[in-house]
This record gives C-alpha cells, structure tokens and sequence, in this order.
C-alpha cells in the first residue's frame, strides 16, 4: 500500500516540517524535499541533512526507516540512499536516467519514471544493497538498473550470450553481483558462476561481494574445493578462470564435474576483455551444453584494439554477441559518477639540459635517452617536488607506472637515496612481476592479460637480482609499517599484494590512521588494471599505454570521494597525447562498430568540406540567413548546419584537427552558430504561441553544441580580465565574451543585459574586487525594473503579479488565466481574453528565462 502525505512535523533540537513523504505499508520509505526553482539543488540536500541531525531520531525514529531520499529544484531532481551523516557526501546523489543514458532531471518527468509504485516497489524491493563492511545503504543507479533487468530479462528469454559495457569506475561489481543475486532466485538456473582472472580479483571480489551480503560467496582456494561447491547446493560460486579451466580439463576432475554439462547455468565474467581471448573460452561452451555468458567491461574490444593470437583477431563481440547496456566514459563523467581526468604532459626536449624542468618526453627511439639515470632522477625530483600538490598535502596516494622493472628498480633507489638524504619523507613501496613478453607490451601500449597471480605458481623473475632486489625493497616495506613479508613462498608474497591492496583502500574508511599511509607505489603493471582505491587520486606515468590499456590505467584514479576530490590526476612523463586522444574517442563513441574502422581525418575533413558547401547553397553568408524566405528555406539551413555540427564534433576528437584543414574558419562557424540557435528560440517562441512550425519537428541537437558549464563565476572572471585588458586586446575580449553569450543555448537571453553593463557600468568600476557586488546589484536592478515595465505595459498589479512569478518558479505550472486576470486593473472582455492571458504568460516566461535560469551558482 502507497500513501503520499506532505508538511509532517517533527519536532526535536528544532521543530522540521518535511515537504513530502511516501508511505509503503504504513513505514516513510522515501522522503521528497522541494526547493523553489533558482536555488541551487545543494541546498535540498543540506535541508536533509539538517532534519537528520535535528528532528529525525524523534518520535522512536520513526523517519530513520527512510530508504532513499528526493531533492529536486523543479529543474534537476536527484536522489540517493538513506546513510549517516559523516558518510553522506552530494557526490553520493544520482539522477535517474531512461535505457540510452539520458538524464531525467525535471520533478514531472522524474516523478512519473521513478516514483510510480511499480518502479518505486522494485527499487526498494530489489536495488538497494546493505554494504556490510561500510554499514552503508547503496542504491542502484539508472544504468546498474537496466543492465541488471537486461541479464535477468535474457535469461528468462533467450539462451544467447550478451556483454555489459559499463565504463571502468562505474560499479561493476555492484551491477554483476545484483545480477547474480536475482539469477540466483530464478528456478530455471542451476547454478551462478562469477568468474575473475586473477586471483588477487577473487579475494578482492569476494570481499566485496560478501560486504553486500554476508558469507554470499565462500572463496575457493584451490580446483577441488571448486569442483565440491558445483556438486553441492552452493547456487553462487565465485572463482578465477584458471581453476575453471582446471576443473573441466579431461584428466583428474572430469568424473565429478560430466553430470553438470546439461544443467542451467550462467557464467558472468569480470573485465571480460583480458580473459576470455585464448582458449579456455572455447573449453567453456563446449563443455556446458546448456550455458549461458556475460561479460561486464570497461573497455571493450573492437576491431581496432584486438590483438592477434593463435585464434585470431577477435573482439568482445565475436565472443559475447551483443551489448544489452552501454554506459561510457562520458556518460559517466557527465553524470559525475566518475571524475573527469587532468592531463599534464611534463616537459620539453633539448639535446643538452642543466635546467629541473628539461625533462625528455616527447617520441624518441633512442632506448638509452629514455632509460638513462639521469632522466629517471629528473623526474623523481619532479615528483618530489610535487607530490604534495597533486595529492592535497598526501590525503591521496598515488600510483607510478613505469616503463620495466630495471627503471623501477633505478627509481624506487632514487626515491630511497633521497630519502636518506633527507630531501622527502614520502613513504614509498613497489611490487613487480615479471612476465616473459614484457618487452614486447611495452612496445605496444597494452597491459597483458597474464597479471599478478594469474596462476598459483610463484612469480617469475627475470634475474636473481631482481628478485634480490625486491626482497630488499620488501624488507624497506617491513620497516616501515612492521611487517614480515617476503618472497620466499606464495603465500607471503600474497600477503605482501594484499596488504599494499588493503593499505590503499581503506585509506577512506573512518578512523584510518596516518601512520598507516602509503604516498606512492612504483609498478610495471600491476595494480593498473581491476584495482579500485578512492583514495588514489595520481598517476605518474613513464610507459607506454594505448587503447584500453590506457584508459585503464587512467582510470584507477577517477573513483568518485567526495568534494575535494575533483579529478583524476595524470602526470605523463611520456608524449602519450595522441594515444589518451585516440583511447578516449574509442571508448566514448557509443556506436563504435565492432567491425569497422573509424573514418580517416582526411575522409572526416572532406565530408565536413561537403557539408560546409551544402551549406553554402542555402545560406551564402551569415547575413543571409536572417533573409530565408520560408520555413522550408529554415528548416533546409538547420538541417544543413546540423550536418556541420556533425561532421565538426567527429574532428574535434582527433589530436591532428586543425581549422586550418577545413574551408571555414572557427569565427565563421561560431556566426553561423548563432543564426541556427536564433531558429531555435524562434521555433520555441512559435510553440508556447501554439502557432504550428515546421520547425516543432526538427531535433536542433543542442547537446553537440553545448559548452561546459558557464555560470556567474565563469562570467565574473571573464569581465575581471576585460576590465585589465587595454587597446585592441580589450576590443577582442569584449568580442569574445559577446561570442560566448550568443553561443550558449541559455545565456543567449542575456547578452543585452550583459552587454549594457560592460558598456555602461564596468568602466566607472575602480576596483576590480568589487566587479561581483556590482554586478549582483545591477542585475537585481535590472530585475526590478523589469518586473515594473511588465507591469505597467500590461497595468498588472506588481505584487500580485510577483507572488504569480515566485509560484510559477517554484512549481513551474503555468498560471490559471483567471489568476492572470486577478492582477489586472479591469478584467478583459470574452473576445480578448485569450490573447491577453496567452502575451502575459509568455512575458512571465521571458523574464524568467532571463533573470532567473541559466546563471548557475549564484542565483537568486
């Protein structure tokens, strides 16, 4: 049973009255707290965490039953699980979303996807987890939603194979074990089989998943403890490749393991993109009749970063079928679900360099240069010296990936050499293996799939040395944090990689001790792929990466923490430009085919060459536009210039675009830009006059324009820096400024505005401190004697009028005519009533498209 009920009272260290509340079977389940449109959506979120701390608790805390919590300003509406309050953050809250990734922020559009009770029941039903180790609630977000009601669905529906294509940091653990849970439940399925490929990932993951349910998963550590879980009623098993492999290769098992080839089961692989390309996949299906394959990956493999083996080139595709859910890297930066990444390339080439910044980066072959001593020191100096920086005074710890475990060793003794000397007292740890085709990764810019522990045997090193030298490197560790770890046996070294693991990620538990810390640990490969700490926030890169190897290793720094933690930091001490640029176009571009390549820049040029003539056609000038005959002529330009957008969007993610490769200058394409967004104010102005346009019809897809964020504090700085500009520089930021209002889908409605205050009101102003203050006072100004001009053309009551105004920004429901009317001196005939009440209400919407949308932080 639902119930819906609003302004309940509670009364504790203050008296709260809470806007809605949602009743299921009599318990508040899901709190809704409501701010006026204008108010930034933050201040929701902190009116709930002052109820939490003023008045929840009363009453037998009957409101600590409360499961998810809605914030919403009208125009974004968020939400987020129930959590005490030291471990609420806003970057804990979501908004939902449809199937393609596409936001649902509006409170109507919201409230009719998430809250009606078939949807509400199953989120609170099915997707909200207890995570046992954090003694947190975790709500599923829209994509781990819809990936994990596509498995279940395909399961019930179909034997086919199908992959999950969520990008690397989005919670994938959480989406597969939700999956594998719900699979468990269903009668038809024999068994779940969760399936890792390293064995440091099977203990990592069964903490996880038991720390979403207790004892869910019992680790197997070795084959025939594996075989025993699929002949006893275990229904989810949670094991590494390699001893699935073992356990149905002919030989020793093979008795124990026939009678389950015919049953149901679901195999649901993680980072399927590194496993599942040699043969053991084939072993799989071949020897389970009746199974059926999942694989979740961050990077998928396309056509374009396969790597040939005996087998072939394959891709993700050829192994899995279909993707049933994308969620890509700029789905999920856009949502802030993972951090966007800062990208510093350190330093400049000269043949001879005495200076600290001299460092050698860009593409050379000279092997020596690269591994030369001095280089390597230059750049522990550099990070040395910028550790603290990059990591907010060491509340982060990094990861350095290097090139090959000699420039590891070369490094870490650098670091410990200066450290003896008293130049830091960064504490710095390693760990390394060594794979036989190293060498030859290091040339490619991938990682290998063969990564720490693959297999139960000890690792391998190259040379007694090495290892020698990492046994002292670990005696370094023990002194440092009194341990007793070494190489002599496998479990000790396991010890070693959990405990640099555990060290790492608990860093954002409560109560983590300082001492405890751990700043950077120097790696060849490990840890860059699979590794999830929240608290690494840097990687220091001195190695080659590409494709999915680089996103990867990008990625261990994106987890999203909470507001300090703002991005990703990446300091390459390698020319990786053009390889980021390349990775990062292969995994956001949502219709990559598996089998075809991207477009040569050449071919993307001339089709934008194309383009821009077609548009020429229609449109000779700029000018010209404003002189289109028709609609048709209209609707011809917004097609043609959107074809532009289109073609200009796919260069622009190429490292070689250049507008200087185009037969249009950028100056040329941001004028035309304005023209197509003069039709789309047009277009939207002819529909809130329900006057029929061909234009109502056309998608003007907004989004490929759309600029980052500018708010005040974007503009605030930009009239800081035209105030100081002299002569011509001034002249062309001024022009630029104006440029940037007319561009931007919201701010378009101000630039007059805007515009009147730099000409009339900036050149008075002496101090450029004080820009903030008189511009808020302008603009409320403005605002006031545009509301009195309103008034008085339309002889509008002014105080009623506003109270109509306040009530429309906060619920954004249009005024009855009739409470228009009531504003009005005299109320008009039968005959103009219509027209009247229709020219007021679209005036209301002006002003408020102008004075009070689209200015971010500091609106009114």
């Amino acid at each position: 049973m639902f119930q819906v009920t609003n302004q309940i009272a509670q009364e504790g260290t203050y008296k709260n009255r809470y806007d809605v509340t949602l009743l299921v079977n009599g318990l508040p389940l899901v709190q809704i707290e409501l701010k006026r449109r204008g108010l930034e959506l933050k201040e929701a979120f902190k009116q709930i965490n002052r109820y939490k701390r003023h008045s929840y608790w009363n009453n037998y805390g009957l409101f600590n039953f409360v499961q998810l919590f809605v914030i919403s300003n009208g125009v974004d509406t968020k939400y987020f699980s129930n959590n005490p309050l030291q471990t609420l953050t806003f970057k804990q809250t979501f908004f939902w979303a449809d199937r393609q990734n596409r936001n649902i922020k509006e409170l109507t559009d919201f409230t009719t996807a998430f809250l009606n009770p078939d949807h509400l029941g199953k989120i609170l039903a099915k997707y909200i987890v207890f995570n046992e180790t954090h003694k947190i609630l975790m709500v599923l977000r829209p994509y781990q939603f819809y990936a994990a009601e596509a498995i279940i669905n395909q399961v019930k529906t179909s034997g086919d194979n199908a992959y999950i294509w969520h990008t690397t940091g989005s919670g994938k653990t959480l989406t597969s074990f939700k999956a594998s849970q719900l699979l468990m439940d269903l009668p038809e399925v024999h068994k779940v089989v969760f399936v890792v490929d390293r064995k440091d990932l099977d203990y990592q993951t069964m903490k996880e998943f038991n720390s979403f349910k207790k004892d869910s998963v019992d680790v197997t550590d070795n084959t025939f403890s594996l075989v025993k879980q699929f002949s006893d009623d275990t229904k989810l098993i949670l094991t590494t490749i390699q001893k699935l492999n073992n356990a149905i290769s002919p030989g020793r098992y093979q008795s124990k393991m026939d009678h389950l080839q015919d049953k149901r089961i679901v195999f649901i692989f993680d980072e399927c993109h590194r496993s599942q390309f040699g043969d053991t996949h084939k072993k799989i299906t071949s020897f389970f009749n009746n199974s059926q394959l999942f694989g979740f990956t961050g990077t998928p493999i396309f056509a374009d970063n396969a790597a040939k083996n005996d087998l072939g080139k394959r891709t993700t595709k050829d192994l899995f079928g279909e993707c049933l859910h994308k969620y890509v890297i700029t789905d999920a930066i856009r949502d802030q679900n993972v951090l966007k990444f800062s990208i510093e390339y350190i330093g400049r080439y000269k043949q001879k360099s005495n200076t600290f910044i001299d460092i050698e980066v860009e593409d050379i072959d000279t092997r020596e240069v690269l591994d030369s001593s001095k280089r390597l020191e230059k750049i522990t100096d550099y990070i040395i010296k910028y550790h603290d920086t990059k990591t907010k005074n060491r509340e982060y710890s990094s990861i350095f990936a290097v090139s090959s475990i000699p420039n590891l060793i070369t490094y870490y003794e650098h670091f410990q050499r200066k450290k003896a000397a008293g130049e830091h007292d960064l504490r710095v740890a390693t760990i390394f293996t060594y794979g036989a085709n190293e060498e030859d990764e290091e040339a490619q810019g991938l990682l290998p799939d063969n990564q720490l522990m693959a297999a139960d045997a000890l690792p391998v090193y190259k040379t007694s040395h090495t290892r020698e030298k990492l046994d002292e490197f670990i005696e370094d560790y023990n002194a440092m944090y009194n341990t007793a770890f070494s190489t002599r046996d496998s479990k000790q070294f396991e010890g070693y990689f959990k405990d640099i693991s555990k060290r790492l990620k608990e860093r954002e538990k409560v109560g983590f001790k300082d001492e405890d810390r751990l700043d950077i640990i120097l790696v060849v490969n490990m840890l860059l792929t699979g590794f999830d700490a929240k608290k690494v926030n840097t990687l220091y890169v001195d190695k080659n990466l590409r494709h999915h190897g680089l996103i990867q290793a990008f990625s261990r720094t994106n987890r999203i923490l909470d507001e300090k933690k703002s991005q990703g930091e990446i300091l390459s001490f390698r020319n990786l430009k053009k390889a980021t640029d390349e990775a990062i176009a292969l995994f956001s571009n949502k219709d990559a085919k598996e089998d075809i390549l991207l477009p040569d820049y050449e071919v993307i040029t001339e089709k934008f060459s194309e383009a821009f003539i077609d548009l020429l056609k229609i449109a000779p000038t700029v000018k010209s536009v404003d002189n289109l005959p028709s609609e048709e002529e209209e609707l011809e330009f917004v097609q043609a210039f959107r074809a532009l957008i289109r073609a200009k969007n796919v260069l622009t993610s190429f490292a070689d675009f250049s507008w200087d490769d185009v037969p249009m200058d950028e100056q040329t394409f941001e004028d035309y830009k304005s023209k197509y967004l003069d039709l789309y104010e047009k277009a939207k102005g002819d529909h809130q006059k329900n006057k029929t346009s061909i234009l109502d019809d056309v998608d003007f897809e907004l989004e490929l324009i759309h600029r980052d964020e500018v708010n005040v504090a974007y503009i605030l700085k930009l009239l800081a820096g035209l105030k100081q500009a002299k002569g011509k520089n001034a002249a062309q930021q001024k022009k630029q400024i104006l440029d940037m209002l007319a561009g931007d889908v919201e701010l378009r409605s101000k630039r007059e505005l805007i515009e009147k205050f730099i000409e009339e009101h900036l050149p008075k102003i002496t101090d450029i401190d004080s820009i903030p203050d008189e511009f808020e006072q302008y603009w409320s100004d403005q605002r006031v004697l545009a509301l009195g001009n309103l008034c008085e053309e339309e002889n509008l009551d002014k105080a009623q009028f506003k109270s109509l105004i306040d009530a429309y920004i906060y619920n954004e429901h249009e005024p009855l005519r009739d409470e228009i009317f009531k504003c009005l001196d005299n109320r008009p005939s039968v005959l103009k009533a219509r027209e009247i009440g229709e020219r007021i209400i679209n005036k209301m919407k002006v002003f408020v498209e102008v004075f009070v949308r689209g200015l971010g932080p500091s609106e009114k």
